[in-house]
């Protein structure tokens, strides 16, 4: 499913190509891409849970205090490492995520039927849900610059 996730965003919204709205369509794309249809379905729904993220009908992504400190569920350990829960709390210290914007990531995070996420494909899921939350064009960019551009010379001495 994550594969698929990868497809749209790379060919589809990073890309500045129109997504197809038609479900159907986009379902012979991505078969002809040769993706599975169970597969295909799970993303699809994936995309569309996120939309509806989105709205903000989702109790738990309101009322946070914005000051408030993140408890991960065993599950939730499981499938994100040290490094990945680490790398979300840089990204609320410097600005890039909110409390909502992270409980949203976390949530997509889990729904993935990978059973363990690594830290490149997080970063992916980062970028797809700042890319659909409106108001966060800036966060979505400064996410991109942390991805695409390399540091040059050493970090540590």
């Amino acid at each position: 499913m994550f594969d698929i996730l990868m497809y749209l965003f790379e060919n589809y919204v990073h890309s500045e190509i129109e997504l197809l709205v038609d479900e159907d369509e986009l379902t012979k794309e991505l078969t002809r891409a040769g993706f599975h249809q169970s597969a295909i379905l799970k993303a699809l729904s994936w995309l569309e849970r996120l939309a509806e993220l989105q709205e903000g009908d989702t109790p738990y992504l309101c009322n946070h205090a914005q000051h408030s400190f993140r408890i991960y569920t065993k599950d939730e350990m499981d499938k994100l490492d040290v490094e990945s829960r680490g790398f979300l709390l840089f990204l609320e210290q410097v600005k890039v995520l909110s409390v909502e914007t992270r409980e949203m990531v976390i949530d997509r995070v889990m729904e993935l039927d990978e059973p363990a996420l690594i830290l490149e494909d997080l970063k992916w899921v980062i970028l797809m849900v700042l890319f659909n939350a409106p108001g966060n064009e800036s966060a979505y960019e400064q996410m991109e610059d942390l991805i695409f551009e390399q540091p040059e010379g050493r970090l540590h001495s």
